[in-house]
């Protein structure tokens, strides 16, 4: 079994680290034409011969054998002898049906949907406005109801980074005193599915755009909560549902600049009891320099969207201007907190 190539790490010289954050574009579209080739599910029986693999895919031997070598030498995929490629750890989550699999973000970050607007982040930064409308005359929610497959690789990226973070969230946050739990913006319904099944005593809304929601009743019934969570379909900045002991929106206000985001929180203030809950699942940002993802995720939306990930001063005032008092923020493992808050009287 030939060895898995590792990433040259022989040189701590900055020039060489910053020369592999410059170039991170070239092997994002690299990982993108394996993926769409569909290298990694070929190779999940063993290795195989350049040859074959070009055979399958109806490629040029010569030139997805410059590709594939190249991605062996970052550790995605491994050159064994004569011209054989094998799977790595890294690549078996390029595959179709691999636990874990990132082969839908593979897909997605690779696509023009994806990469023009980042092409126009200069746009952004000069306007405040997002580079996707600028580049496709559009917003990105309107661009994929116009196109089926994107929209639908989009859902299930969601779909796929949710599911631990709804984990998380289950695992972090006791919700023993809610009864009836309202999923604002809850898409197909992975958070809601996750919660009812850890809560039996539980009932749950999914409320979201009908063209979402319809999306939602096989998850729901594969899981054995559909019996428990009513489907409700609607604009959060219209109206939600009355009447939840809890209110909860995951990755939902961070998609929208302070104004609209408001619109969604007064709204859900005014068809909450008294006593109820408002739980926000998002980013905080913290200070300093020390990473995170939602700082990189802070830059997305500012390319694709009028959104954005706010600290938790900020969190504080959006939620007081709503009518809400921040309660506490409970940190989860997966980087986004559970931050809850209670309606001012």
């Amino acid at each position: 079994m030939h060895k898995q190539n590792k990433l040259d790490n022989t040189s701590s010289r900055p020039e060489t680290t910053l020369g592999r954050m410059i170039g991170g574009f070239m092997v994002t579209q690299m990982i993108y034409v394996a993926t769409k080739l569909g290298i990694a599910d070929l190779l999940k029986d063993g290795p195989k011969s350049i040859e074959r693999l070009a055979e399958s895919v109806e490629a040029d031997p010569r030139s997805l054998y410059r590709l594939m070598r190249g991605l062996a030498s970052v550790g995605i995929f491994a050159e064994t002898d004569d011209r054989h490629f094998e799977l790595t750890p890294l690549a078996t989550f390029l595959q179709t049906r691999a636990p874990g699999s990132m082969r839908n973000f593979a897909l997605w970050a690779g696509e023009a949907l994806t990469w023009r607007p980042f092409g126009e982040l200069l746009h952004s930064v000069k306007t405040g406005k997002p580079a996707f409308k600028h580049v496709f005359d559009t917003g990105i929610m309107d661009y994929l109801a116009g196109d089926a497959e994107a929209s639908q690789i989009f859902n299930q990226v969601m779909t796929e980074r949710a599911a631990p973070t709804a984990a998380a969230v289950c695992a972090a946050y006791d919700f023993s005193g809610v009864k009836r739990l309202v999923d604002v913006g809850g898409g197909h319904g992975i958070l809601i599915t996750t919660i009812l099944k850890a809560n039996p005593h539980l009932r749950g809304v999914l409320f979201d755009l009908p063209s979402v929601v319809e999306g939602a009743k096989g998850l729901l019934e594969r899981e054995g909560v559909a019996d428990r969570c009513e489907i409700v379909p609607g604009n959060f900045f219209e109206s939600v549902p009355v009447e939840g002991d809890a209110y909860i929106l995951s990755s939902v206000i961070h998609d929208w600049d302070d104004e609209r985001a408001l619109t969604i929180l007064r709204n859900i203030r005014e068809n909450m009891p008294k006593d109820g809950k408002l739980l926000l699942v998002e980013y905080v940002i913290l200070p300093g320099d020390e990473p995170h993802p939602g700082k990189i995720s802070d830059v997305i939306m500012l390319v694709t969207e009028n959104g954005l990930e706010r600290t938790e001063a900020e969190f504080r005032a959006l939620l007081e201007m709503a009518g809400f008092k921040l309660t506490g923020i409970i940190p989860t493992e997966s980087r986004m907190s559970v931050m809850e808050g209670t309606p001012v009287h």
